[in-house]
């Protein structure tokens, strides 16, 4: 992803925030085939305070990853729309994509299997916890045969980034109006193509380069 000064994030707690709230991410890797994709949830390792991640792949596609072996890319995709020429006001102007992306690449640890059962425990307890009556992993009617069994057909990483490039382009080099104006027709529905979470993306980005300039003066 190439790296424009104006739209880097660097703020750790930013970035980890973007991949708490964002854990489906694409797996790339290059291999003697070519390069390979595969997609999967991701976490945060609670035992560490920066960017390392945890997950799993199903096998073999870890054999097809190469895991352990090379160096992975993780791409985070957070929130992303299109944005229309017609809400920046007069004038000649293009369309343009906002978007918020996260790049963590390394070469991943493989996890014992005690590890990984620990990572796929919390990995269920996350998406469920938001359910009515959430099914955990350990809950009947699964057993622990089932449960071993299951830890058995995948293979856990964790991955402490050697390189991390994000983004986050969000109208930064336009007018404070005119980011107003465009949060205001996303929040109306305009964008067809946007992910309702980008107004809040963008109002969070811009309240933050305000509070910067009202600090510089």
């Amino acid at each position: 992803m190439r790296q424009n000064p104006s739209f880097a994030m660097m703020d750790a707690a930013e970035l980890r925030r973007v991949i708490e709230l964002n854990p489906w991410v694409t797996l790339v890797s290059g291999t003697d085939d070519g390069l390979v994709a595969s997609h999967y949830a991701v976490l945060l390792d609670e035992d560490r305070d920066d960017l390392t991640i945890v997950g799993h792949v199903g096998k073999p596609d870890d054999a097809i990853l190469g895991l352990g072996e090379r160096e992975l890319l993780v791409i985070v995709q957070g929130p992303h729309g299109y944005i229309s020429p017609g809400w920046y006001g007069e004038g000649p102007n293009v369309p343009t994509w906002n978007f918020v992306s996260v790049h963590l690449s390394g070469t991943p640890e493989i996890l014992t299997p005690d590890e990984n059962l620990r990572v796929l425990d919390r990995l269920v307890a996350r998406f469920e916890s938001s359910l009515p009556q959430p099914r955990l992993l350990w809950q009947p009617p699964n057993d622990e045969e089932y449960v071993r069994r299951l830890e058995r057909g995948t293979v856990g990483f964790r991955l402490t980034p050697t390189k991390v490039v994000a983004k986050r382009k969000l109208s930064q080099n336009r007018a404070d109006e005119v980011v107003d104006t465009i949060i205001g027709e996303l929040e109306a529905g305009a964008g067809a193509y946007a992910d309702p979470r980008l107004p809040n993306e963008m109002r969070r980005a811009h309240d933050a380069l305000r509070s910067a300039r009202a600090a510089r003066s």
